[in-house]
């Protein structure tokens, strides 16, 4: 059962024989595998490109353990791509998992994958595209040791325009279920709901809290869980390390230091599990350094955390319109905005202003607008900013889009996530 991912099946279209090697990451089980060897690989073959001109390296395969010492993977490679009349293709899958080794032939010199790697690329014969679950190998690494010879394909997990294409039906019924069991591909494959349930669960204890666990050395993996139940409570709220040190702290009745917590939290950041927003200054047009907000890669995980019991719609609503606009490629932080109406000196906040390039818009997110007092609530950060970039209201009340008298348009949150808003 394959799910069209056409928008990363592009950007991979686009980037063929760019000279870069192609480096697509994401979270762990968020398809990325499927995208390359299954998507991209039908592509190539339509294509007329021959399966022996397609090397395919799977490393957390037992049969390809070997190939994660660099230099037998560069060997392998290297045999394989003799004719020099043919264009091959070479994709490795979690690429992550290969190890230093020392090149004894060569005044024993410690040989990384990124070494083997660039030296691949140097072939015009020869295409390269990796997968891995891990930014901190992939992201912080990445500039240095590709030496600015790659390119990024991040994979999230399925949007709400993805997931409705394959179930269809009504959207509402559809969005309640997409918000309580998110976006992994897999979960398409469950009719029963407690098979779906038990599969995030499991996903989240068996593959993330343990890849975390072992590839950072974590030593108190029982803080680690505290810290993620306690930002999977928080989600779309304001907080910060030392916030959470002192929850877990009084739960525990244990001193627990707020830089063990920030180094978990970023952790759970390097794994692609949680991101984090920034608060923005927007008169003063800087950055506050605390506190800050966290979002849940998939909401299905995020309710798998919490045993499904604490839903809250207004916050996972919040929390999918901030995946969404990072799907899209857009930089996003939350606003801030001081009124100094009557006297007062108050931080009024904006969900998120959205960044494209020099182009901006401010997006609210409202679960209801039942009444006056909200209506003014939800508004009167907008007014605050007194400029005239777009301002939007993504809305979970409405059946129709509309401007109101202040000029902000009202969208219904189904239209945005299924991307028939117009942002900019």
């Amino acid at each position: 059962m394959l799910i069209n991912r056409d928008y990363y099946l592009n950007q991979i279209i686009n980037s063929m024989w760019d000279g870069q090697i192609k480096v697509i990451t994401g979270l762990r089980r968020v398809g990325k595998s499927v995208l390359l060897f299954d998507l991209f690989k039908e592509y190539l073959t339509n294509k007329e490109i021959k399966v022996e001109q397609i090397i395919t390296l799977s490393l957390d395969q037992r049969k390809y353990y070997k190939y994660r010492n660099p230099i037998m993977l560069c060997d392998y490679v290297e045999n394989l791509i003799t004719d020099t009349n043919k264009e091959y293709y070479l994709f490795i899958d979690e690429v992550q998992l290969s190890r230093t080794v020392i090149d004894e032939e060569n005044d024993n010199i410690p040989v990384t994958i990124y070494d083997m790697l660039n030296e691949l690329n140097s072939y015009k014969n020869l295409d390269v595209y990796v997968t891995g679950s891990n930014s901190k190998m992939l992201s912080s690494d990445i500039i240095t040791e590709f030496r600015g010879r790659s390119t990024q394909i991040h994979v999230y997990p399925l949007s709400f325009q993805e997931y409705y294409s394959f179930f269809g039906g009504d959207t509402k019924e559809c969005l309640e279920q997409y918000l309580l069991y998110g976006g992994m591909p897999r979960i398409l494959s469950f009719k029963d709901e407690t098979a779906k349930k038990k599969y995030l669960s499991s996903l989240y204890d068996e593959v993330y809290i343990k890849d975390i666990i072992e590839r950072n050395k974590i030593e108190r993996p029982d803080i680690l869980e505290q810290i993620l139940d306690y930002l999977s409570s928080q989600i779309s709220s304001l907080t910060n390390p030392t916030k959470v040190a002192n929850a877990i702290t009084d739960a525990r009745k244990e001193k627990i230091d707020s830089n063990l917590v920030s180094s978990y939290i970023n952790h759970s950041i390097d794994a692609f599990l949680v991101s984090i927003v920034k608060r923005y200054d927007i008169k003063g047009k800087s950055y506050f350094k605390y506190p800050n907000k966290y979002y849940f890669t998939d909401l299905g995980l995020r309710n798998a955390r919490l045993n499904f019991r604490q839903y809250d719609p207004g916050h996972l609503m919040e929390n999918a319109i901030y995946n969404d606009l990072i799907r899209r490629g857009y930089s996003v932080d939350v606003g801030v905005v001081t009124d100094r109406r009557d006297g007062r000196n108050a931080l009024k906040e904006i969900d998120f202003v959205v960044n494209d390039g020099d182009r901006r818009i401010y997006i609210q997110s409202a679960l209801r607008m039942e009444d006056e007092k909200k209506i003014d609530s939800e508004l009167d950060s907008f007014k605050l900013t007194k400029d005239f970039f777009k301002k939007i209201v993504v809305r979970n009340d409405i059946s129709h889009n509309f401007y109101d008298d202040n000029g902000f348009y009202h969208c219904s949150l189904v239209d945005f996530l299924l991307n028939k808003v117009d942002l900019f």
